[in-house]
């Protein structure tokens, strides 16, 4: 899907769920940049408040393309800021702190993703953002929070520690070697933007019923803790970390042209794998009498019988012959294919926005998984440049003249 294209077009009359929706952003990398993106896909209108001159951290991050400046727009920021607009100004000060201020406001949303306390220190906490607006809705994600008294509220946090924290790290490690860290991006970042989502969500909700706002507290670490459910379960029905043998399978298998990864847990599973590989007789061998028979004999007996069922077969073959069967399996595939895949194509998950730096081919990137029947999807918006709207929105929000906005760049406290 190129940007500027719409998905769904019939259902475009309808608007979107977030129109009217407004969302001021101090934000910075992924967390709530994730999040305010996806309200904005939903419909919300998103400032997004940034350092002047070189912006938040996440156009810092590598791999990167040039803007058409020559400045570096990095991977985590071209994967997050779709369909934003950027306000560039300084909240380290007095001025900068001031502006931010006399445009609360004028926003629903306020939000922010700086270390716990930041925005407290700079007098753009909750407590003045309520004074100013008292139905404005004020959502912080941090590693740890910004209230109660947590030992770790000082400590600054990316998604692996967290996610290192969380248990699940330790729950999953090898029992010779240590833990296999940040073993898929940055989840707990996402988890994150997901719950921030939700909760600004119920919060607009809550604010029909009551016209109040507040103030939404969102600790990484709950939210990891929360998304790796099992590590405080299983730890009360005592199990500390995974099993081994595990009482599961979840293996890769070599075919034709790479990996197909197979997974079941059940009985039935099982026999019916038993019968497609040729092995009936596993149904009553004693070595399968339980569950942990699976994972004790994956290396000698079924995956070699796996092996040579599927030996000469393509991943496609073998996906397509278990799901006949209803098992539990599906292709490696590589990062080339998953840009190509027909699944992704035809339901918009793929979002080329064109580069600026005469590299040849489109930026990728993810787009909408919420697929909904009365909402259209885009058009898209390519990501800003650094403060390419703040003389836009303080001339709209605050009714700022030209002479006010050049006495301001002059200053650095806007960009």
């Amino acid at each position: 899907m190129e940007l500027g294209e719409i998905g769904n077009p019939g259902a475009a009359d309808h608007g979107k769920p977030l129109d009217g929706v407004r969302v001021l952003a101090a934000e910075q990398m992924q967390a709530l940049p994730f999040a305010t993106q996806l309200m904005a896909r939903l419909g919300a209108d998103v400032v997004k408040v940034e350092l002047p001159g070189t912006g938040e951290s996440g156009r810092g991050a590598t791999p990167a393309m040039a803007d058409p400046d020559g400045r570096a727009v990095g991977a985590t920021f071209l994967r997050n800021n779709l369909n934003k607009r950027s306000l560039g100004i300084d909240l380290r000060s007095d001025a900068g702190r001031d502006l931010f201020l006399r445009l609360v406001p004028n926003f629903d949303v306020v939000a922010d993703n700086f270390k716990a306390g930041t925005m407290a220190r700079y007098g753009l906490g909750y407590p003045p953002i309520e004074a100013t607006h008292p139905a404005a809705i004020v959502v912080s994600i941090s590693g740890f929070g910004n209230t109660g008294d947590s030992p770790y509220q000082d400590w600054p946090a990316y998604s692996s520690i967290v996610e290192a924290m969380s248990g699940i790290y330790d729950y999953k490690r090898p029992a010779d070697g240590p833990p296999v860290v940040n073993p898929m991006g940055a989840v707990a970042d996402i988890t994150a933007g997901l719950f921030a989502v939700i909760g600004v969500l119920a919060a607009l909700r809550h604010r029909e019923a009551t016209g109040l706002g507040q103030y939404i507290d969102l600790a990484m670490f709950d939210t990891t803790v929360a998304l790796v459910d099992l590590v405080v379960n299983f730890h009360s029905l005592g199990i500390e970390r995974e099993p081994q043998p595990a009482p599961f399978v979840i293996t890769p298998v070599r075919c034709a042209d790479g990996y197909v990864v197979l997974q079941f847990v059940r009985e039935a599973q099982f026999e019916r794998l038993a019968d497609l590989v040729g092995c009936p007789g596993w149904r009553t061998d004693p070595r399968f009498a339980d569950r942990s028979g699976w994972g004790r004999h994956l290396a000698d007996v079924i995956l070699p019988a796996i092996e040579a069922w599927v030996d000469g077969r393509t991943r496609d073959q073998v996906a397509r012959a278990l799901a006949a069967e209803n098992l539990v399996a599906g292709p490696a595939l590589t990062s080339g294919e998953v840009v190509a895949d027909p699944h992704l194509k035809q339901r918009n998950m793929v979002v080329a926005m064109p580069r600026t730096d005469g590299v040849p081919g489109p930026v990728l990137l993810p787009g909408n998984p919420i697929k909904m029947s009365r909402v259209a999807e885009g058009p898209e918006t390519r990501v800003p440049w650094v403060g390419e709207h703040t003389g836009e929105v303080l001339t709209d929000e605050l009714g700022l003249d030209t002479d006010q906005l050049a006495e301001l760049r002059a200053a650095g406290v806007i960009s």
